[in-house]
């Protein structure tokens, strides 16, 4: 039994040096969650269970929100993100009367805790703390509450004029729980247009980039309509054909993707002082994964494509030094 005695002192070791590095992320985030007036030690760990959460699932995202907003920002951004996340599980997850009992359970419990201010769920507690540090979120809560039912009925699109509206009703929305903590105070909808923008270019890219895996569950958020445009069929993308039309079909997606995002860089200047600079790299990062997107090409019935890692970082590098040099 050598070997395992050897695992066991490599992983010892591992952990020792690994634990600085720990603890200075730590020391971090506790300033974050000091700078963000979260004081109480049972909020603290709530707030910090989200983040576990949102760094396990979506750990380049947590790791730019870390680098790039302020600390008295990040936890609540965290808590915003979570909820997303959460209602994304509940309403993607299993059959669809799992889902809507699912959906119907946790909507009615965020409702009764936004009137009474208080909740056994370490979850919607940060949601509560987080709304009240932010009252305007109450409003994109309950407008996320009220239209989130889109993508349980989601069962692929006719026109172009049915994934505009799926995107009223279910993308805006839960990209407004994180994207309305980041907009100025007094706000005239030029920022919530340039959300929409955003989130148009972000889910159409979405849909063709992930049309292995959506076509695997049996889903397609690509309208109809714009699958006869080209002489494609639904069973042609399932069955993985590479054809002329296929091509052109994933190629012209993209294009309106990357036509939505290009407008998009817009957006950052529409935001609250430093915060823009985190949605700047985001827009910019959405662009590389176009780019990936488009390399791949009709590959993309196999798989989906992603942003080279180098270019990422230099992304968000370049952004944490323009927010070091904002203040």
């Amino acid at each position: 039994m050598p070997h395992v005695g050897a695992i066991e002192v490599s992983d010892g070791l591992a952990d020792r040096q690994a634990r600085p590095a720990y603890d200075r992320r730590m020391s971090a985030w506790n300033q974050s969650l000091d700078a963000a007036g979260v004081r109480e030690p049972e909020l603290r760990r709530d707030y910090s269970a989200q983040r576990e959460s949102v760094a396990r699932f979506r750990r380049a995202s947590y790791l730019a929100a870390r680098l790039l907003l302020p600390k008295a920002v990040l936890p609540h951004v965290v808590a915003a993100t979570a909820v997303m996340h959460h209602g994304d599980n509940l309403l993607d997850t299993g059959p669809k009367p799992q889902r809507v009992s699912a959906w119907a359970s946790w909507e009615q419990e965020v409702r009764k805790a936004l009137d009474s201010g208080v909740s056994d769920d370490p979850l919607i507690r940060t949601l509560l703390h987080t709304t009240a540090a932010y009252p305007r979120l109450r409003e994109v809560v309950e407008e996320y509450l009220a239209t989130a039912t889109a993508e349980l009925e989601f069962a692929g699109f006719a026109t172009e004029a049915d994934y505009q509206a799926y995107v009223d009703a279910y993308s805006l929305p839960a990209f407004m729980l994180v994207a309305s903590l980041l907009r100025p105070e007094h706000e005239d909808g030029d920022f919530r247009a340039g959300c929409r923008i955003f989130i148009d270019g972000s889910q159409r890219l979405d849909f063709i980039n992930d049309l292995a895996e959506d076509l695997a569950e049996g889903r397609l958020g690509i309208p109809t309509e714009t699958l006869a445009r080209f002489s494609v069929t639904e069973r042609d993308l399932a069955e993985g054909r590479e054809s002329p039309g296929v091509r052109e079909l994933v190629e012209r997606q993209i294009e309106a993707a990357r036509t939505s995002l290009l407008a998009a860089k817009e957006l950052p200047a529409l935001t609250a002082s430093r915060n823009g600079v985190l949605l700047e790299a985001v827009v910019e990062i959405e662009l590389l994964t176009a780019d990936a997107a488009l390399a791949h090409g009709a590959r993309l019935l196999r798989g989906s494509a992603s942003p080279p890692m180098v270019g990422s970082l230099r992304v968000m590098l370049g952004a944490r030094r323009r927010a070091r040099r904002q203040g």
